[in-house]
């Protein structure tokens, strides 16, 4: 009985394997079991099947998402191509190498005994890939704006943060994903970008566009006093000293007084400061010469300008005054070596960053600290360089500076404007910052420089300024209105009285009388 079973099991097992292997037969047409293509299995397909499995699978789009937005990169945008008939080839040459019977045992036990694998062989126009992620990225960035001004208004706006796109660091995961079954979604990497801070180059340009506007030629310096950061725009040039040089005669005043002033210095500086008198200016050079000699007081005011570091500031003659045999004017590194010349007046120069450099001496020096009080430690205090401060911030003619920001705000500058060149300059203790601000535009070979032209170019510099320094509150008020509204109040007031110094209240523009003109 059971050598019957045997038999029988012995003719079933074998009536099996000739059906097996009759169905292997047909199989071995196929692939067999095991084979896999680029990451497919393609076991059991022709060669027709598996090429259009593979073909499908790596012809799928990549999606590149980045915040929200995505992009469909096809592969055929990129070239990309398999190499299907070296891959097929391939397999079809692994599967002849193998023997009968291992293909067969593998095909009964549906476990291959020797896989078949061949690896992706692929290709794509990696230019064309960096040029497509680089289009993609551009169209999802929302990049960080800067700060921006009105033109109208001269009104700042601050700028916003953003985001842009690091392409060359998302490049890898797209060509990866091209040649991948199963990552096909890329994250474009994003990096954020900060809100971009106000910065003085902004300031600078749009300045230099007013300037460039007016067709004159200006001289610039602006300082940012909480930080130290300048501008400057032909701050080196040479220029007239005009009444603007007598903020340093204001100053080697309260140099060379060890106590408070007495009462006729003070009608003197106020009358410097606050009426631009030259007479007064000149009897303060004779208290620094300490003696009836203005000639003796601007040669010390000269030398204290240079050890001060203030090269290109001196005064050789008095106001309205001959100048000297030999010595009507000096030398200095401006005046030698500028490619722009403004014709300035031999007797008193300047420039815009000696004044705004000094400015700042006074300034710091008010607050108990800088290089006035470093270099005269003995003849001059934080009081009186306060006192000088608020002298200058009396001055209410030559409304340059002043008509550029609110009537509410202090500012304590020096005007001066000669036939050819006019200018301002001063200290702003504005909300947003105190700043120093030395504006002059000029005019080169010509007899006069006509106020009605340069003067609301200064105003609006000023108005620039401010509103720079003041963008959350800025002073929008055309300067014209205020320059009718004090011309009209002017011609109906009567002179005023300062100390005692009986004073003809002036218009807001110069007057034309250029015999007596170092305002």
């Amino acid at each position: 009985m059971v050598k019957k079973l045997l038999i029988l099991l012995l003719i079933i097992c074998g009536v099996y394997l000739l059906r097996e292997g009759w169905y292997y037969l047909e199989f071995r047409k196929l692939l067999p079991v095991g084979t896999e293509i680029a990451g497919v299995d393609v076991a059991g397909m022709t060669l027709e099947e598996a090429g259009e499995r593979l073909t499908e699978l790596y012809s799928r789009p990549v999606y590149i998402d980045g915040r929200g937005e995505q992009v469909e990169l096809d592969p055929l945008d990129v070239n990309f191509q398999i190499d299907l008939n070296g891959m097929l080839n391939e397999a079809v040459q692994a599967h002849a190498e193998q023997e009968w019977w291992q293909g067969f045992i593998g095909y009964v036990l549906n476990r291959p005994l020797t896989p078949i694998t061949v690896d992706l062989v692929a290709h794509h126009d990696d230019g064309r890939l960096v040029d497509f992620v680089t289009i993609a990225a551009d169209n999802m960035d929302d990049p960080a704006e800067p700060p921006t001004v009105n033109p109208e208004t001269m009104q700042f706006t601050e700028g916003k943060a953003g985001y842009s796109a690091d392409v060359e660091a998302t490049l890898p995961a797209v060509r990866n994903a091209l040649y991948s079954l199963d990552e096909r979604d890329v994250e474009l990497i994003i990096v954020d970008e900060p809100q971009p801070a106000f910065n003085l180059e902004l300031l600078h340009d749009v300045l230099e566009r007013q300037i460039e506007a007016s067709g004159l030629i200006g001289s610039l310096f602006i300082m940012d006093l909480q930080t130290g950061e300048e501008i400057a725009i032909n701050a080196d040039i040479a220029l007239s000293g005009m009444s603007i040089v007598k903020i340093p005669i204001m100053l080697e005043l309260f140099r060379v007084v060890d106590d408070v002033l007495n009462v006729d210095q003070q009608k003197l500086l106020n009358e410097t400061a606050i009426n631009s008198g030259n007479y007064s200016a000149n009897l303060l050079l004779d208290v620094v010469a300490g003696q009836d000699n203005a000639y003796l007081g601007v040669d010390i005011l000269t030398q204290s300008m240079q050890r001060l570091g203030l090269a290109n500031t001196f005064i050789t003659t008095p106001y309205e005054e001959p100048p000297r045999p030999n010595r009507a004017t000096l030398a200095t590194p401006a005046n030698t070596n500028s490619e722009i010349l403004t014709d300035p007046d031999p007797n008193m120069q300047t420039t815009a960053e000696d004044m705004g450099a000094l400015l700042a001496m006074v300034y710091d020096c008010s607050r108990g600290g800088g290089a006035l009080l470093a270099a005269y430690p003995a003849q001059l205090t934080p009081n009186e360089c306060q006192q000088l401060i608020d002298v200058l911030s009396l001055n209410v003619e030559g409304n340059l500076i002043r008509y550029g920001i609110p009537e509410n705000v202090k500012v304590a500058h020096k005007h001066g404007w000669a036939t050819n060149t006019h200018g301002d300059a001063g200290i702003v203790f504005s909300p947003g910052g105190d700043y120093i601000i030395v504006e002059y535009l000029t005019l080169p070979g010509s007899d006069w420089l006509v106020a009605d032209f340069s003067f609301p170019v200064l105003r609006d510099m000023s108005r620039i300024v401010y509103n720079y320094f003041n963008h959350d509150d800025p002073f929008l008020k055309d300067p014209l209105e205020k320059v009718e509204a004090d011309s009209a109040e002017s011609e109906d007031s009567e002179p005023l009285v300062e100390n005692d110094i009986e004073v003809e209240v002036e218009s807001a523009e110069p007057v034309t009388d250029t015999t007596n003109f170092n305002n």
